[in-house]
């Protein structure tokens, strides 16, 4: 198996809420992001590029690309950073990391990981989300874990449980009866920086 995104970016309307939904189901520190919804447009935040009438604007959400050839899982010298041979996400062991650093450097991804440099920080004082989310530690790396704890159970990752506009989908790459793969196989899409061979499993819908 090859587990993915399609995202449909015609749908897609930057409400956040797939971001927030990250945040509370992995109990996330303070300031800390795991998938982002970045505007395609004016140099501002939900603005549009050019001028009226001849404007445009559009969504981009970003997080961890799982790629089929992940840069990170080379360079990372103690095993934290690897590929689940299974199901191909691109995973992150908090007990290995040695802080490192290593796999941030040589992702093309920038700002899809974080580094804890104090102890993890919330704004309020017990956890939320799920109960099987690994305790979050300082001197680590973290990154979107495709909600590992949620596909365990046969779930799906919660930003897509959760998007509002139905414009996020996920399955087996694999699979070509499976909905995301269809919709990759059948609709235009893109990959991000697919010039840096890293084959990501999160595809555009354009």
């Amino acid at each position: 198996m090859r587990y993915g995104f399609a995202i449909d970016t015609k749908r897609c309307i930057g409400c956040h809420t797939c971001s927030v939904a990250c945040r509370i189901e992995n109990n996330l520190p303070t300031g800390v992001w795991w998938n982002r919804a970045l505007t395609d447009g004016g140099e501002h935040m939900d603005t549009p590029a050019g001028e009226f009438p001849n404007v445009s604007m559009s969504y981009v959400t970003v997080a961890c690309q799982h790629c089929e050839n992940p840069a990170c899982v080379k360079v990372c010298p103690v095993g934290a950073t690897y590929k689940d041979p299974e199901t191909g996400v691109v995973r992150q062991d908090y007990d290995k990391c040695i802080g490192c650093r290593m796999c941030m450097g040589a992702c093309p991804y920038t700002g899809v990981r974080s580094f804890n440099w104090e102890e993890p920080q919330h704004v309020i004082d017990f956890p939320v989300g799920d109960a099987e989310v690994p305790e979050h530690q300082k001197h680590v790396v973290e990154k979107c874990t495709m909600c590992w704890h949620r596909l365990a159970k046969g779930e799906q990752p919660m930003c897509v449980t959760t998007c509002l506009a139905r414009a996020r989908f996920w399955g087996d790459l694999d699979d070509p009866s499976s909905e995301v793969a269809t919709l990759v196989r059948e609709r235009s899409s893109k990959q991000l920086l697919a010039e840096e061979g890293t084959n990501p499993s999160v595809y555009y819908l354009v």
